[in-house]
């Protein structure tokens, strides 16, 4: 069995790599991207500590999966303010959205 602290310093790679990803990038999809990266860190959280804490229940899981659900439609509704985006602008570039109010 792989110990626990595999698990967690793989979330804790995978939660600042989102992070950094969700600062440093100037592409809409890039920080989408970085966005789950920071989900999925959550998610196996709650995976491995249901595992460890609670091996008989499904709690855990049962929240990482509606963690997932959530996961899918923010990003479809995510992806379809980038399309409307690049409709008007013929860029997704984070800098130049501020062009759109008013």
């Amino acid at each position: 069995m792989i110990p626990m602290n595999h698990y967690l310093a793989l979330s804790i790679i995978l939660f600042f790599v989102g992070i950094y990803g969700f600062i440093a990038r100037k592409n809409m999809l890039a920080v989408l991207i970085s966005v789950e990266l920071v989900l999925n860190a959550v998610e196996l959280n709650f995976s491995v500590f249901n595992r460890y804490l609670y091996p008989e229940r499904l709690e855990g899981m049962f929240f990482s999966l509606f963690g997932i659900a959530i996961s899918a439609a923010e990003t479809a509704v995510a992806i379809a303010i980038i399309i409307n985006v690049y409709r008007n602008m013929q860029s997704i570039d984070i800098r130049h959205v501020d062009k759109l109010k008013g």
